[in-house]
């Protein structure tokens, strides 16, 4: 598989909004093979499509667990809250108090195109709420509650 070019914040792809997945394709399936090493080898929790370039609602997740993946994700129900750090692979180095539901529940298609329900809770939802954001043209900092912090500068207090 392919580590893949992570899109930075600025980039106008980001701001684009995801088209649905109809079929799944070899090459479909490489992306999310590709996502999925994308994601381990910067670290991250999850990734979307259009992070790396592609305008697909594909969005992999990993909070631990084994990696997770959401084709056509749609948030179904939410419940609670939740506040807390958020950070993201398109903005490194940064990271914002963000505010987001504690539990979510989403319907998606698996690689199979087979349709799913699963439901999360503290990180997992807070990550579902955030790559699925990626595929409308969101990110995260329009959400920030205290402005935009430097990593480093949490590390050194």
């Amino acid at each position: 598989m392919a580590i893949r070019e992570v899109r930075i914040m600025g980039d106008e792809i980001l701001e684009k909004k995801c088209k649905p997945v109809t079929k799944m394709t070899p090459r479909t399936r490489m992306l999310i093979e590709d996502m999925i090493d994308t994601m381990y080898e910067r670290y991250g929790v999850g990734l979307a499509a259009p992070q790396v370039g592609v305008l697909k609602q594909i969005v992999v997740i990993d909070v631990g667990e084994g990696p997770i993946v959401l084709i056509n994700p749609e948030i179904i129900e939410t419940k609670g809250e939740q506040t807390g750090e958020e950070g993201c692979l398109s903005l490194p180095g940064k990271w914002g108090i963000v505010t987001r539901p504690n539990y979510v529940k989403v319907r998606a298609l698996d690689e199979n195109m087979e349709e799913f329900v699963i439901d999360g809770e503290g990180l997992l939802a807070r990550a579902f709420c955030h790559e699925i954001d990626h595929l409308k043209g969101e990110m995260y900092v329009d959400k920030v509650e205290d402005g935009l912090h430097d990593v480093e500068d949490e590390e050194e207090e």
